[in-house]
């Protein structure tokens, strides 16, 4: 494979890679990028990786020569078994995309991931993780944050520093609560917490002038703040499988709300209002 349009440090990265992995890294278009056909597959474009995937090779470590490639700004990673990561990768500072899930043996991630200050999508689905580095709170590029299936008790408080936030998915954990700051993700639009340990939400929840959907599912939630009915732009509400007895009238207000799910709750008698919210178009499950 040429890659004598490289610099030195990046071609003897690559092959520090394909000696990890057992495998040569193969030169590809844009468009082949996600072709599974090619194990290992890199984009080049003026003289510079620019994007790098392997996964599905069972590797427990990346090279530390991964942080070489100065001008990547895709990294794909998942489907491995890594247990940690380099600290190098804090040198891949134009990095906008970096898909670490399903690697299963993750159990943390390096502090260094902190000067990533270009990123935009963070996967960290389906790993060990139960706590996140604080120098994490850096990354105010960051619009997309995965941690689904891990195994967080709680969040930071510093997580509402991530202002740029626009969707956040953390179902399946452990979490018991959520942490007074979530209020401050002022650009947040969908938050998936479902299948947790949630009791009782914070009233700051009501501070998310820009979510549109809030998946509660399978949570232990007895009630609802009151703060949830001053959401203005919610179109999608799941309370699916709590511990519902009355449906919150804070609910009533809601001005855009399209879906309505309160099945396999607790809940007796419906209060009037709900006729008018079918009304009004949405769809209510019950």
């Amino acid at each position: 494979m040429d890659f004598s349009d490289l610099q030195p440090v990046e071609r003897n990265a690559l092959d520090d890679l394909a000696t990890v992995i057992g495998e040569p890294v193969q030169r590809v278009d844009r468009g082949q990028m996600f072709d599974e056909s090619i194990p290992a597959r890199v984009t080049i474009e003026e003289g510079a990786v620019r994007a790098l995937a392997v996964w599905g090779f069972w590797i427990d470590r990346l090279p530390e020569s991964i942080g070489n490639f100065g001008d990547l700004i895709e990294l794909y990673v998942h489907d491995n078994r890594l247990a940690e990561l380099p600290e190098s990768i804090g040198g891949l500072a134009r990095l906008e995309v970096l898909d670490l899930g399903h690697n299963q043996d993750l159990a943390s991630l390096p502090d260094s991931i902190g000067a990533l200050r270009n990123l935009r999508f963070l996967y960290a689905s389906d790993n060990r993780l139960d706590s996140l580095p604080e120098s994490l709170s850096n990354l105010r590029s960051l619009i997309y944050l995965n941690l689904t299936d891990n195994r967080f008790t709680s969040l930071p408080e510093w997580i509402g520093q991530l202002a740029g936030l626009i969707e956040l998915r953390l179902y399946d954990n452990q979490l018991d609560r959520l942490p007074d700051s979530i209020g401050e993700l002022e650009n947040l639009r969908e938050m998936h917490i479902q299948n947790n340990q949630l009791v009782l939400l914070p009233e700051s929840i009501g501070e998310l002038n820009s979510l549109r959907r809030l998946g509660l599912r399978d949570n232990w939630l007895e009630a609802v703040p009151e703060s949830t009915g001053r959401l203005a732009r919610l179109v999608d509400l799941d309370l699916r499988r709590n511990l519902l007895e009355v449906v919150p009238d804070c609910l009533a207000g809601l001005p855009e709300i399209e879906r309505l799910d309160l099945r396999w709750n607790r809940i007796g008698v419906l209060p009037g209002w709900m006729d008018r919210l079918e009304e009004r178009g949405c769809v209510v499950y019950m």
